[in-house]
């Protein structure tokens, strides 16, 4: 089977230029993501890793699972116990980034609110591009579903999280679910276009909570009219950066619809967002070009009854938790991965909440 980028450069050769950059970029980040490793204290490393074939894709691959554990999963004392589960899309503009990046994020859950982190390493634009990320996070909690008893998981007591581009994917997954699942028990699912109504059996809704990051939400609006809302633009991301990204995962450009509820939940019908997760908790940051359709994407889950916990994290442009430096402990990120654990683990093992609606 050929590379994925030879296949797209055959129709396209301009691809090739947008590979050779995701390479590049992929390559510092992953030496910025080795320093931010160092900060005491220390991560947990993976536990085990899971490769799975994937189903939903018009591409068929193979998917990694990275998985962190608690100290005490597998040991004869806890022999028999199933653990909630959160699974993980890291961020990277669906183009950079590796499962093991949100490792910080990864050990608090396992530490603070007992539960595994399955950390999803979905396959990245250029290469393969929307919706294939969504669909491999789909096909990596459906696989969990099937194996939860002989990976010690309670599939009752499923979540998802990620950061920005994994943010979008921890809301945009669990709609991509309700089809998967659709398909399984041999119904037609509906047309899913923003202004299709939607009709699904609420049984399906099996995620039991969303933890979403600076999420991005709304593709329909341009990037110069997000860039506008930023208050302070010197602390957005690069222009290049965001230009490789929409690019790479945007494609064929004249051919996506970017008002599908699997890349902008924002402007997703009502009646598809009410099959979102009861429980939804989001920070966004106060220097995002993000931050406006995150707030108006909060207004309207709100509005159709969920328990939305949400927080704007100030003073703090987007991705201020990957910072690189090495000596430093960031304690904005531990206070604010604290705040999140005890909600995890409200929802999966019950409590009161610590966080405000707003």
């Amino acid at each position: 089977m050929s590379h994925p980028i030879a296949r797209a450069i055959r129709h396209d050769p301009s691809r090739w230029a947008l590979y050779i950059q995701a390479v590049i970029w992929r390559a510092l980040m992953g030496i910025g993501m080795f320093l931010h490793k160092l900060a005491s204290p220390r991560p947990y490393k993976a536990r085990f890793v899971k490769t799975i074939d994937t189903t939903l894709a018009a591409m068929p691959g193979r998917v990694r699972l990275v998985f962190y554990t608690p100290k005490d999963y597998g040991t004869p004392k806890t022999q028999g116990k199933k653990y909630p589960c959160i699974v993980n899309f890291h961020g990277g503009g669906f183009t950079m980034g590796n499962p093991t990046d949100d490792c910080r994020w990864a050990t608090a859950v396992c530490e603070q609110a007992d539960t595994v982190v399955c950390s999803v390493d979905y396959r990245r634009a250029p290469e393969h591009p929307f919706p294939t990320a969504v669909e491999d996070g789909a096909d990596a909690v459906m696989w969990l579903w099937d194996n939860a008893d002989s990976l010690g998981i309670d599939g009752d007591k499923i979540g998802v999280s990620g950061f920005s581009a994994g943010g979008n994917m921890s809301l945009t997954v669990p709609l991509r679910l309700q089809d998967a699942l659709l398909r399984r028990r041999g119904a037609e699912p509906p047309q899913v276009s923003s202004d299709a109504p939607v009709v699904l059996p609420h049984e399906h809704r099996a995620v039991k909570l969303i933890v979403a990051w600076y999420p991005s939400t709304d593709f329909t609006n341009p990037r110069e009219e997000r860039r506008k809302t930023n208050t302070r633009p010197k602390k957005e991301l690069p222009r290049f950066f965001t230009k490789m990204f929409d690019a790479s995962y945007l494609h064929p450009p004249k051919e996506i619809k970017l008002d599908s509820p699997y890349l902008s939940p924002g402007v997703a019908s009502d009646e598809l967002l009410a099959f979102l997760p009861d429980e939804i908790l989001m920070y966004t940051c106060e220097w995002d070009e993000l931050l406006a359709e995150g707030i108006r994407f909060r207004d309207r889950v709100e509005k159709l009854g969920k328990k939305v916990k949400y927080k704007m994290i100030e003073k703090v442009p987007h991705g201020w938790n990957l910072s690189p430096i090495p000596f430093k402990a960031d304690v904005l990120a531990q206070t604010m991965y604290a705040e999140a654990c005890k909600e995890i683990k409200r929802v999966f093992y019950g409590g009161e909440s610590l966080v405000p609606n707003k």
